[in-house]
């Protein structure tokens, strides 16, 4: 069974409970502390950009990690995307071998090896950043502006795996903004940690608006890090929302779970949409009546991300 994330996380402050939780931190922060002396190989055969977070969740890893393979497809680059294999994290894997040339196992080092037997120049990981055995070319932290840090404590008192100090040893850092808030204190806070660091704004854009109807009420579900950015991007396009159903992080659909889901939209004579990270899962079991929002990550200066990739790939 997941656990939904706390709430208590993404307070602007520690309260009494992150308080009375901050003595289970120090398993956190021990394995921090020695995977710093642990060293780490580079691969000498090909180039690697890892893509992770610090927050735990619901920043955006796999949109980026997808964006970068276009990117860089478009650069010229032989280039693979890997996802270390887990059998809960089956939607992101779906979703990248859909859109990218995904290699996956239950070892990252194995990736590796087979990026190296397919000859490629150049993997993208999607999440890694703590990985003990592999060290990456670049190594890009992804954030969401509404959450940031949460709390800025560490797991169970917070929801962060490092402590923003970390970003120090990080090389950019992407900043999902789908609200258009001024982030200026966000990046002068990045800034003093690592002056050198590459920052680089980006929201998502609807790709498939005119599918929907305005005029209807909607039944909104998901089970994602990060639930109330996508109910921010339907509400900033005039989706009318009466009902939303939020689940864990990569929960584990069944046909009675999505039969009452479909039954609470029929008794309010409304249509449902979730997520394609969602919807994935469900099409497998019954996804008749389910749409979902198709979304396409944009980076604002783009430009100044594809002059950091050829200076450093």
């Amino acid at each position: 069974m997941r656990l939904k994330k706390p709430k208590f996380w993404d307070l602007k402050k520690p309260n009494f409970i992150s308080y009375l939780l901050a003595p289970l931190t120090l398993p956190i922060i021990i394995s921090n502390f020695i995977r710093n002396f642990i060293p780490k190989q580079k691969s000498k055969d090909l180039k690697t950009i890892c893509v992770g977070n610090i927050y735990l969740g619901g920043t955006g890893k796999t949109p980026t990690t997808i964006k970068l393979f276009e990117i860089l497809k478009k650069l010229n680059s032989n280039i693979s995307t890997g996802k270390k294999f887990y059998k809960s994290h089956i939607d992101e894997i779906t979703i990248l071998d859909e859109k990218t040339e995904l290699i996956t196992s239950l070892s990252r080092r194995e990736i590796v090896k087979r990026a190296i037997i397919n000859k490629k120049d150049l993997l993208i990981f999607d999440d890694g950043l703590q990985d003990n055995v592999i060290d990456y070319d670049i190594k890009f932290v992804c954030f969401d502006s509404h959450n940031w840090i949460g709390n800025g404590n560490l797991i169970p008192s917070g929801p962060l795996r490092e402590k923003l100090s970390s970003l120090k040893k990080y090389d950019g850092v992407f900043i999902k903004n789908n609200n258009n808030i001024n982030i200026e204190n966000l990046v002068q806070d990045i800034q003093k940690i690592n002056p050198k660091i590459q920052i680089f704004p980006t929201y998502y854009e609807p790709l498939n608006l005119k599918e929907f109807d305005l005029n209807q009420d909607y039944v909104i579900f998901s089970g994602i890090g990060n639930h109330g950015d996508f109910k921010r991007i339907l509400l900033n396009n005039n989706f009318r929302i009466i009902k939303e159903i939020i689940f864990p992080d990569h929960f584990e659909y069944d046909i009675q779970t999505i039969d009452n889901i479909k039954k609470i939209a029929k008794e309010n004579g409304a249509k449902i949409i979730t997520t394609k990270k969602d919807f994935v899962k469900i099409k497998k079991i019954n996804a008749e009546n389910i749409n979902f929002l198709e979304i396409d990550l944009k980076v604002k200066n783009l430009e100044n991300l594809i002059k950091f990739l050829e200076l450093n790939i």
